[in-house]
């Protein structure tokens, strides 16, 4: 089968869903209202509540939430074969993610911009909010770690790519500068500092002198240096450190300083690497070779791990953190928030979907397939690979040289994690001075220390667990529980949208739905690799820092969804409605 029908079909869904299905959201469920003073405009305080428009805002949503994860899961599904893939990454986008990042954006919006996790206090009661932040506490770190790792590991097998990346962060203070002192528009130097970014990834792939090569830098793999690492492990070490250094600057600056322009560029970026590898596909109209399914496989059954390894593909809790999170306190409109979440949510869906076809079509035949999937740990070792892969193959069809092309989708992929990354330790630094206010430990309430123990918790977690990659195993150990948690986060969401919905008197199967398949799919996957992998009692050995992580969350969110369903299951006095909660 042709390729090109994937993106064609995926296309047909995409627009169809966001046209129809967010409008009717939009107008008959949430009900938008243009005149509704957002908390950017209430609380704007230059920092963090900025009223922004909505192209520049749905930059730095989309950027924020489509870090490695889209890509990773669905290269890692295709395991299972194509076709369950792609139907749940359509499916699961329009009907689940769509829905799930929009809603908490407006949730959050009629709530003075409250994350969804202060507002399970509201909802379902000041103990399950609790359980709920401390759930949300544990998955952003497991994103920070994640996502460090996978950064630092991109750097050392992609050394050109370093420098496209990092000359990034001057180019987006200066279009800040730009923007909000001098009242500059932000579109033409978004483009050009897109154009220097690859224009630089085009210079360093021809010119190794300009590939900051740690490993060759000490010695090599195979050379002892500092504290008796190896070239590699040292290599990593170092851009832990860094990458943790610039998190923590960036996670305090202003907003309009470097998140959102960084983030404009970087959607800019998203767009045309995204145009470049799908006009690579329609001029060389690769075919499949990969199975259509294949169930067949005795380590790991697709039903129901299939729909958490795709996990950020079709839906991701972590939106609704960066919608209820970041982009509720910059929202210029309340109507902006269906361009901005459902269509944040349906970009995330093509960049999913660009890496099942690029997986699919890299190898030469069905055997080189097979071979690079033989089972579902090489799939995760390799997923991530092969997207690299198969987008440089697909960009040489509009004439970009192989090598140059694996340099610009690195580039892309690393600025989309560290978005992800430098984000998510802001959100972190909220809930833990949200804790610290709830406990009444002071000083984890201030900025300083709060970021502080968010950049050290995350370091440590991505560095001292071993494992089976060595020294900093951490990232490559957690992303089973990552997958997991971040899906039981998603379903909690839903279930706060609909508790919600029904006390506005709407209709709230749009949210319920979707909910109680992603809560029944995760509970289910959790409670069997918590119970029979984790733990040792199954045929693998345990893995207790899995176990512990696993079981707290599992039991926090099964303690939650029983207090939320019986918030639902209340009849609500229809005097009692608050139509602007």
């Amino acid at each position: 089968m042709n390729s090109i029908w994937l993106a064609i079909i995926g296309t047909i869904v995409f627009l169809l869903g966001y046209r129809y299905y967010s409008k009717f959201i939009a107008e008959r469920i949430f009900r938008l209202d243009p005149n509704y003073v957002t908390p950017a405009h209430q609380f704007n305080d230059g920092v963090d509540f900025v009223p922004t428009k909505k192209t520049i805002l749905w930059g730095h949503h989309f950027t924020s939430v489509a870090g490695a994860a889209p890509i990773v899961g669905p290269a890692i599904a295709v395991y299972w074969g194509w076709l369950p893939a792609l139907l749940w990454v359509l499916l699961g986008t329009v009907f689940a993610a769509g829905v799930h990042d929009f809603g908490t954006l407006v949730l959050s919006v009629r709530n003075k911009g409250q994350s969804v996790g202060t507002l399970a206090d509201k909802l379902i009661g000041k103990r399950a909010k609790l359980l709920f932040l401390f759930i949300i506490l544990i998955l952003v770190l497991m994103v920070n770690a994640v996502f460090a790792w996978v950064i630092a590991n991109l750097f050392i097998k992609f050394p050109a790519s370093v420098i496209p990346v990092f000359i990034e962060i001057p180019l987006a203070i200066w279009i800040g500068y730009t923007v909000y002192k001098k009242k500059g528009g932000m579109l033409l130097p978004s483009l050009v500092a897109l154009a220097a970014m690859y224009g630089m990834a085009v210079v360093t792939s021809l010119v190794p002198a300009l590939q900051i090569d740690l490993v060759s830098y000490f010695g090599g793999a195979e050379n002892t240096t500092l504290f008796g690492l190896n070239g590699v492990s040292l290599a990593f070490f170092v851009w832990i450190i860094i990458l943790m250094v610039y998190c923590y600057i960036a996670s305090v600056l202003p907003v309009w300083k470097l998140l959102q322009p960084r983030d404009y560029i970087n959607s800019h970026q998203l767009v045309v690497g995204l145009v470049v590898m799908y006009l690579g596909l329609f001029v060389l109209r690769p075919e499949i070779t990969a199975p259509v399914t294949n169930f067949d496989v005795a380590d790991k059954s697709w039903l129901p791990l299939l729909f958490i390894t795709i996990a950020c593909g079709a839906i991701s809790g972590f939106h609704g953190l960066v919608s209820s999170g970041t982009t509720s306190k910059q929202l210029n409109k309340e109507t902006d928030a269906r361009f901005v979440g459902y269509l944040g949510a349906v970009g995330e869906g093509f960049l999913a979907l660009i890496s099942i076809i690029a997986c699919v079509t890299v190898f030469a035949n069905i055997g080189e397939f097979k071979e690079a999937y033989s089972s579902f740990g090489a799939a995760n070792a390799g997923g991530l690979g092969n997207f690299i892969n198969g987008g440089a193959q697909l960009a040489t069809g509009i004439g970009i040289p192989a090598g140059i092309a694996g340099t610009i989708i690195s580039v892309i992929v690393v600025s989309f994690a560290a978005t992800t990354l430098d984000s998510s330790v802001r959100l972190m630094r909220y809930i833990i001075a949200e804790l610290g206010q709830e406990y009444k430990v002071k000083s984890l309430t201030k900025t300083h220390v709060a970021t502080s123990v968010a950049v050290f918790a995350s370091a440590a977690l991505v560095l001292i667990p071993k494992g089976p990659n060595g020294f900093g195993s951490g990232g490559y150990l957690l992303w089973p529980l990552f997958g997991t948690s971040n899906q039981l986060l998603a379903g909690i969401s839903l279930l706060l949208i609909s508790i919600w919905l029904k006390r506005l008197g709407r209709n709230y199967l749009v949210t319920f739905i979707p909910m109680v398949f992603i809560l029944v799919m995760t509970v289910w996957a959790m409670a069997q690799q918590v119970l029979f992998e984790w733990s040792g009692l199954g045929a693998t050995d345990a893995n207790l820092l899995l176990f512990v992580l696993g079981s707290i969350i599992l039991v926090f969110a099964i303690w939650i969804v029983l207090t939320a369903f019986k918030e639902l299951s209340k009849k609500d006095d229809p005097a009692n409605i608050n139509t602007n909660m």
